[in-house]
């Protein structure tokens, strides 16, 4: 979903998007939004998750929804405060950066996170810990993987968890990046104690598209 053409948009255009598309409880929480930059943000990661899920519902199980039945909602509190769900029984992932939002659906816990390519700041890099080499052919192209897909790496696999950045970048250590665009990964001490009792995610996938970086974790 493209936050430059929502932003372009009359306001009129804006009110109709949201009436259209938003449940009541959404659209009174849109009208907090008062910064533009972020009130754009969110409806377009709204828009595109609702999307997803009925395109899911549709294609998977022969159900037909409106976007303003699917209510997009987030964790209120506890490690996973911001995560966001829906009320259509499927696991739904969000993000934007730069002009765009992004939404995914699937059966199981997801993890997405985009990012426009750009010169990351120190701290941001320093984050993210130091590169793992590794001793195979797989392992070794991950030395090739520019710093913003392996941010978005990161972020995918704790925004998979429910976590987002409130467990340390660097309990995510990256040790494969393959010719086919999946990663592999390993969990710090840190996080593998959060993770304990938790499943461990089939897939991950990273690649570059268009200028931005885009990570899946499923």
């Amino acid at each position: 979903m493209s936050v430059d053409w929502l932003r372009e948009r009359p306001a009129e255009h804006i009110a109709a998007t949201i009436a259209r598309h938003l449940s009541t409880a959404e659209a009174a929480y849109a009208a907090t939004l008062w910064t533009p930059k972020r009130r754009f943000e969110w409806l377009a990661g709204r828009l595109a998750a609702k999307c997803a899920v009925c395109a899911y519902l549709r294609l998977h199980l022969g159900i037909i929804k409106q976007t303003q039945e699917i209510v997009v909602e987030v964790t209120g509190e506890g490690p996973r405060a911001g995560k966001p769900f829906v009320n259509a029984g499927a696991e739904i992932g969000i993000s934007h950066s730069g002009a765009f939002a992004i939404g995914v659906c699937t059966t199981e816990p997801v993890g997405i996170d985009l990012e426009r390519n750009r010169r990351l700041a120190p701290p941001l890099v320093h984050a993210l810990g130091p590169a793992v080499r590794g001793t195979s052919a797989a392992g070794s192209r991950l030395h090739t993987m520019p710093v913003p897909l392996r941010w978005a790496c990161t972020e995918a696999v704790l925004k998979h968890y429910g976590f987002g950045l409130r467990v340390d970048p660097r309990e995510v250590v990256l040790t494969a990046w393959r010719s086919d665009g999946s990663f592999l990964w390993r969990a710090g001490p840190g996080l593998r104690r959060e993770i304990a009792a938790l499943p461990w995610p089939h897939h991950a996938w990273a690649g570059e598209i268009a200028g931005y970086s885009l990570a899946l974790v499923w």
